[in-house]
């Protein structure tokens, strides 16, 4: 008698989209005509008061990303960048003092004031 053995590979979502930033991604997506194809992107940069920036918008893949699906959304990330983002949360905050997105970095050192920058 022949067995086969089925793999499945899995793919960890790297972040984490609340429920409000994927209400506000898809509206934004929505209101400004985004093409099909188009992806998140999410990233980091040099820069800001801590060192580090974030990167939010959309874009489409190129060779160095990874592509995921998180929420109904494309996610495209720079494999390079995933060592500063993997775990990260990416929430939308509308208060009195505060309205745009949040970013809680369990990988960040140190944040900013503002909390758009941090370093690792």
């Amino acid at each position: 008698m022949l067995t086969t053995t089925e793999k499945t590979a899995t793919t960890l979502q790297p972040i984490t989209l609340t429920e409000g930033a994927v209400n506000q991604l898809k509206r934004i997506k929505e209101q400004q005509n985004i093409p099909e194809g188009h992806g998140l992107r999410v990233g980091v940069k040099g820069g800001g008061c801590s060192g580090f920036s974030y990167i939010l918008g959309f874009d489409v893949q190129k060779e160095q990303d990874e592509m995921y699906e998180i929420s109904g959304l494309s996610v495209i990330m720079q494999k390079a960048h995933a060592i500063y983002l993997l775990g990260i949360e990416i929430d939308w905050v509308e208060g009195l003092n505060n309205r745009g997105f949040s970013f809680n970095n369990p990988n960040a050192k140190d944040t900013c004031g503002c909390g758009t920058s941090f370093s690792a």
